[in-house]
């Protein structure tokens, strides 16, 4: 039987999804542009009309900018919370622990990415375990890391620069 009442709420949903996704879009337009203030109102209210992983990833990000990194990793926690295949806010929550220098903390979040089933730049994480285990003194592994992020994604010049680097400190 037809429900009128559920066509409306399909619709409703449908509207919010897509303006959602409209100010998800002007704030990583207004984030590119260095405008975080704005940037932050468009996640928002983006997130509030229809959250996702995305928004609460990018929102997060902006918040890292700032150095607001407890505010960052919670919003990467509620990405989780919203979409847990979603690999970007587990290497994101181990970026922002290296950051707070907490080494240790961060590998489990790096090594939680590359599990993430929906994550495409799995060369972020390898290069961060590698620049942990630079960091703690194991070189040799950390050329491993660098090297996987090098395979991982050949155009990745950061990660070349610091194979290369390290490549030579041992000769």
């Amino acid at each position: 039987m037809f429900d009128p009442d559920d066509s409306w709420a399909q619709q409703d949903q449908a509207e919010a999804w897509s303006r959602a996704m409209t100010l998800f879009q002007d704030g990583y337009e207004l984030q590119t542009q260095g405008l975080w203030a704005d940037a932050m109102t468009c996640y928002r209210q983006s997130i509030a009309l229809h959250p996702t992983a995305e928004a609460h990833t990018f929102l997060g990000w902006v918040y890292s900018f700032l150095k607001l990194y407890d505010e960052a990793i919670e919003q990467c926690r509620q990405a989780i919370g919203v979409d847990p295949s979603f690999g970007n806010p587990y290497n994101d929550i181990g970026a922002y622990l290296v950051e707070l220098d907490r080494l240790d903390d961060a590998i489990v979040w790096f090594e939680r990415a590359l599990q993430a089933p929906r994550y495409d730049a799995r060369c972020y994480p390898l290069y961060n375990l590698g620049r942990i285990d630079e960091r703690q003194g194991d070189w040799q592994r950390a050329i491993d890391y660098y090297r996987r992020a090098v395979r991982e994604n050949p155009a990745y010049e950061l990660a070349h620069t610091k194979l290369h680097a390290l490549q030579a400190r041992l000769n």
